[in-house]
């Protein structure tokens, strides 16, 4: 490529013609020869600088050497590569490359500079209108930290970073402690955020203690129910076929559990790209070590000019921080000396330099130098074999915190005992005391900020505020070398105990989500604090309420293994003092309702909710009565002891009225129609449920903590419908239920696919059956819901046998339903069962299949009969047909029918009818058909379902008449 003119050296006219078109454009900018213009308007810009960019410009997307730019800009002089940094850096300031998303040259280290931005050649740049200057870009997450308003000297890291990622998929960002990993992994999420349609994940690990919770924090973050000790396997099938950045920040103390759960998510999800931050590698499959070197900074004892020495990155940060501080903005050549000693002191950690920078608007440039160099030699000579980067950071902390006032180094020990962000009522509730009023406790926190040893980022109308790790770790110590940890400690597990518990007793109403918000963000400092508390004797007081507190916070995060933990760990050190007291009963429901789901529906569950119930009652706690019976209910549902359902159920429609609370009354109709439809009256369910979708606003209103939270009426409605005779009906009910209307909660939403797929298969639509049945198994594997998966498994069976798999279905059905009778699990397990004798007798197996039936239906008497029994008896009735014992058949079918119209269940008496037709029709009875007939008039829809037009066929054949 021949030269271009830069007013120093020779032109070529190819190029000259090149850049003297009427204009050449890139962003709001326009270069006519040259004269550089922004939105029309002429921007000062210095000659070489000028050359600069005509150069690169005219060979955008090009690499163009140092040494080539140099010749060209300086031609026939001989200078330093220093004095290019400059002057690009001139360029980029005037350009405002790294602004708004905005990026025109790039450094490729060791090979040159690159113009990266589009040009348009023969045009002028449009002047921007103010409402259409910057496309408008995706709105960041919410888990995403706000990025600083003005990143220095790492624009090139982010650019090489994101291209690194794109490429590689799983990169670690490696680099000492304060060096800046976070504020690039910030930075690069959220330049990243439109590549991924916003799918970006940022996993701080900062405040996590214990090693153990690493998947299930980040299960959390993803919206996935934690209900066992390890959900790896779940994330990975969560993330299995999905585009995602998971940003995991901080891993350093946690590195062995994010290793291997960072190298089961590469193998197995191809489309997730992984950044992590760590001060040292996880030494896994797939990762690519991205080091983040410390800010290049001017060399020492070198004389350089303020234009030079800001050409520096560090240099730049610091200039920035201080002006910022206060310092003054104007940067003279004497200045530059002194800004290379300060910045070669910092060794280019940029939290160094940071929160030395802080204090320039205090003391001055020249002061700042003294004291850093006097504070260097007492503590950081003869320190120089250790790691550089954490004896530069820990002497920076140290010198700063001598710099600060005595109230604001109590307030700044105080505050670090939070585990991640707190507020400002947080930070007086644990700093302020006799001797340290609140207005002073406000007072230093501002003084702590403006100093950089307390970040701060906005949270709506108000701010959260956070210790960056190592300064939360420095302060600690020096709070435990005063003697005061155990005392603070004490002060914050109390805080977050009376926090947690204030917001138990919040009631529904328009700022009920904030508030639930505000719980959430506690989860970090609860797990510190009952950590301290169940360590120390110091917290021995606390552990009982604190652990009451917490485990209703891990109910509402779906953290049930975690209190399921906690709350056994603190009943059984309960005093006589609290049985029979708040937190006991807090204890014991929390823990019934967490064993129920995490570890089977055991004896122990019932007696938690059993004594939880009682100690409930004994108080008069009407809110707590119904989430008990409610539970209780939920219970004997999952293990078949359906006899106990209606007193339960009437026992809460009356707390619920005498609560008064409309969500709560609809609750328990949700709760009678689900008893009813189950204990077999479906007129009555039908009725109840009705009632309750007539305040389904309010109940899809609840949040989670509401004692009526959850309830759906519309799920049973469906099967209640079915059986009514509605089958058409009974379709229209589902098709919300597995659409867009489908619950958020995880449970339900399970029990939704099941339900739904029980009338699918009763409607005779297996594809249907089969498309639930996907889904189904696929969220129970998800979230580790194990028994959901065997009641899949049981369902894809039903399925393969009404298709003609007879032995692969029978096979199945032998594995899924131990698989359930060992959680007690019994809801699904009779019409599993029901499947099972049908299919063994196909394959010639009939005593084998009626003995199975005859044991369910014993099963099924022994807890009071359920919504089943009809077909039961049916199914038993058509295989002792099938076995010659017309007797026995005949009464089974005539008590199936009989059972059937007691029960309000029309369908069940169609299929009943038709099977003693087919008996009557081998026995030659005279008018086989009659009831049959009769009963087919009672339907007014469904027509086109399988067992009416079974009927139907039935009813024309000649034969039977």
């Amino acid at each position: 490529m021949t030269e271009l003119s830069a007013g120093h050296g020779p032109r070529s006219s190819d190029t000259a013609a090149i850049l003297d078109l009427d204009a050449v454009a890139f962003g709001p900018f326009s270069l006519r020869s040259r004269l550089l213009e922004k939105d029309g308007l002429p921007v000062r810009l210095g000659s070489r600088a000028t050359d600069i960019l005509r150069l690169l410009v005219s060979r955008a997307g090009e690499v163009v050497p140092k040494d080539e730019i140099l010749g060209y800009a300086w031609s026939g002089l001989s200078v330093e590569e220093v004095s290019l940094r400059v002057h690009v850096a001139e360029l980029r300031k005037v350009l405002g490359d790294g602004k708004d998303g905005a990026r025109y040259i790039t450094n490729i280290p060791g090979r040159g500079y690159c113009f990266v931005a589009p040009v348009r050649r023969g045009e002028r740049a449009e002047v921007a209108t103010p409402a259409s200057r910057v496309p408008e870009r995706a709105a960041p997450p919410p888990s995403l930290p706000r990025r600083l308003d003005r990143m220095v000297g790492r624009e090139d890291a982010v650019a090489e970073l994101a291209a690194r990622l794109l490429r590689d998929r799983f990169v670690t960002l490696r680099g000492p402690g304060g060096i800046g990993k976070t504020t690039v992994a910030t930075a690069l999420a959220h330049e990243m955020c439109d590549s991924f349609d916003g799918n970006v994940h940022f996993l701080e690990f900062g405040p996590l203690k214990d090693a153990a919770l690493v998947a299930s924090t980040v299960a959390a973050a993803l919206g996935l129910v934690v209900h066992h000790d390890d959900p790896s396997a779940s994330i990975v099938n969560f993330l299995r076929g999905r585009r995602l950045l998971l940003v995991l920040d901080s891993c350093e103390h946690v590195i062995e559990e994010v290793a291997r759960l960072a190298e089961n998510i590469y193998r197995a999800a191809p489309g997730i790209v992984i950044l992590a931050t760590s001060r040292e590698s996880l030494l896994v499959e797939g990762e690519q070590i991205f080091e983040l070197v410390s800010l290049p900074g001017p060399p020492q004892g070198t004389r350089l000019s303020a234009g030079e020495v800001l050409a520096y990155p560090a240099v730049r940060l610091f200039v920035d921080r201080a002006v910022a501080a206060g310092h003054r903005d104007d940067i003279t050549d004497e200045d530059a000396e002194v800004l290379a000693r300060i910045c070669g002191k910092l060794d280019g950690i940029a939290l160094a330099i940071e929160l030395a920078a802080a204090r320039v608007g205090l003391y001055g440039l020249r002061e700042m130098a003294a004291l850093l160099d006097n504070r260097l030699q007492l503590e950081w000579r003869g320190r120089r074999t250790a790691p550089p980067r954490q004896q530069t950071l820990g002497a920076t902390l140290d010198w700063s915190f001598g710099l600060i006032g005595e109230s604001e180094r109590i307030v700044f020990q105080r505050l670090a005992v939070f585990a991640g962000h707190f507020t400002l009522r947080g930070a007086i509730a644990i700093a302020a005391g006799a001797a340290m009023p609140e207005d002073r406790v406000v007072e230093a926190l501002e003084q702590l900020v403006v100093k950089s040893l307390v970040s701060t980022q906005p949270d709506g109308a108000s701010r959260r505020y956070r210790l960056l790790d190592a300064t939360r770790a420095y302060a600690l110590q020096k709070l435990a070398d005063g003697g005061q940890l155990a005392e603070i400690a004490h002060r914050h597990a109390l805080y977050v105990q009376c926090t947690l518990e204030a917001g138990m007793r919040d009631k529904e109403g328009s700022n009920h989500a904030s508030r639930l918000q505000e719980r959430a963000s506690l989860l970090a400092d609860a797990r510190a604090a009952l950590q301290w508390a169940y360590a120390n004797d110091e917290g021995a007081g606390l552990r009982v309420p604190l652990a009451g507190s917490c485990t209703r916070l891990f109910v509402e995060l779906n953290l049930l293994n975690e209190a399921r933990i906690w709350s056994d760990r603190a009943l059984a050190m309960l005093d006589e003092a609290d049985r029979g007291g708040a937190w006991e009963l807090e204890l014991q429901s929390t823990l019934g309702h967490a064993l129920m789901f995490t570890e089977r529906n055991s004896e122990q569950a019932e007696a938690a909710l059993r004594r939880g119930l009682e100690i409930a009652e004994a108080l008069s706690d009407h809110a707590n009565t119904f989430r008990l019976l409610s539970r209780l209910n939920m219970f004997y549902r999952r293990t078949g002891r359906y006899r106990h359902l209606l007193p339960t159920a009437l026992h809460a429609e009356r707390i619920a009225r005498v609560i008064g609370d409309t969500a709560g009354i609809a609750g328990s109709k949700a709760l009678l129609g689900v008893s009813y439809h189950l204990a077999g009256d479906q007129a009555a369910a039908q009725a109840h449920l009705d009632q309750g979708l007539r305040d389904d606003a309010a109940l899809r209103g609840t949040q989670p903590g509401h004692f009526a939270y959850s309830r759906t009426p519309q799920i049973p409605l469906a099967r209640v419908l079915w059986l009514r005779g509605f089958p058409d009906r009974a379709l229209e009910c589902i098709r919300p239920l597995v659409g867009a209307s489908a619950p958020h909660d995880v449970v339900m939403h399970c029990i939704a696919l099941c339900w739904s797929a029980s009338v699918f298969g009763w409607l005779g639509d297996w594809s249907s059956v089969e498309a639930m049945i996907g889904r189904l198994a696929a969220h129970a594997s998800m979230h580790g819901l194990g028994p959901y998966e065997a009641v899949a498994t049981g369902f894809r069976a039903q399925s393969m046998i009404a298709r003609g798999e007879i032995a692969d279905g029978v096979d199945l059905l032998r594995s899924a339903l131990p698989r359930l009778r060992a959680d007690r699990y019994e809801l699904y397990a009779s019409a599993f069962a029901a499947d099972l004798s049908r299919g063994l007798v196909t394959l010639g197996q009939l005593t084998e299949g009626i003995q199975v039936l005859h044991e369910t239906i014993l099963r099924v008497e022994q807890e009071g009969g359920a919504f089943d029994m009809p077909e039961l008896l049916r199914l038993r009735g058509e295989l002792e047909a099938h076995g010659g014992n017309p007797d026995a058949a005949e009464a089974d079918l005539v008590a199936s029918i009989s059972l059937s119209e007691q029960q309000g269940a029309l369908s069940w008496r169609l299929r009943a009818e038709m099977s003693l037709a087919r008996l009557r029709v081998r026995q030659r009875v005279q008018n086989p058909l009659e009831q049959l007939a009769q009963t087919y008039a009672r339907f007014t829809e469904g027509f086109e379902t399988a067992d009416l037009i079974a009927a139907r066929r039935m009813l024309n054949e000649p034969a039977a008449r």
